[in-house]
């Protein structure tokens, strides 16, 4: 069986360990001091949580895309129901692509994204403004996508998909 490996460091492997075992309903496969992983069976992935303070969020974002909106809708229902803040982004262009998604923020700030592509798109895309990249009302919308970056980048597209 081949799946993703994904190695993260985190502040504090404690919370940590409770966000992802709820992310993806699952218990981690093994622990030690300092150190966990999930075998994930869906999405197929192993992940990797290594506790190193002061090392963790310098991931833009993480995602795992679904063959349905029903199935985006489905995982706003079983987050908010493990108490997980959520973003949803329906019927949003970004990344070249319309697609239904959800947002949720982990313990150490990094951004996961499930999503649904509904279908390509001929533009980069916008996304909706975001309140906690405090984003003003006067600034320009098309600055946004995928909820990674804010009006001061470089270019916003090296913080999506």
């Amino acid at each position: 069986m081949s799946r993703m490996q994904l190695a993260l460091n985190v502040d504090d492997l404690d919370v940590a360990v409770e966000f992802y075992s709820k992310l993806f309903n699952t218990k981690p496969a093994k622990r030690k001091p300092g150190y966990a992983n999930f075998a994930v069976a869906e999405p197929p992935m192993k992940l990797v949580l290594l506790e190193n303070p002061g090392e963790s969020g310098t991931i833009n974002h993480l995602g795992i895309e679904v063959e349905s909106s029903d199935e985006v809708h489905a995982e706003i229902t079983r987050l908010a129901a493990e108490g997980l803040f959520t973003r949803d982004e329906i019927n949003s262009t970004c990344c070249f692509a319309t697609q239904d998604k959800v947002w949720v923020t982990g313990p150490s700030s990094e951004q996961w994204e499930v999503y649904a592509v509904l279908a390509d798109s001929e533009t980069f895309g916008t996304s909706p403004k975001l309140l906690q990249q405090n984003i003003t009302d006067d600034t320009d919308e098309s600055s946004t996508c995928c909820g990674g970056s804010t009006p001061d980048s470089a270019d916003s597209r090296t913080a999506c998909c």
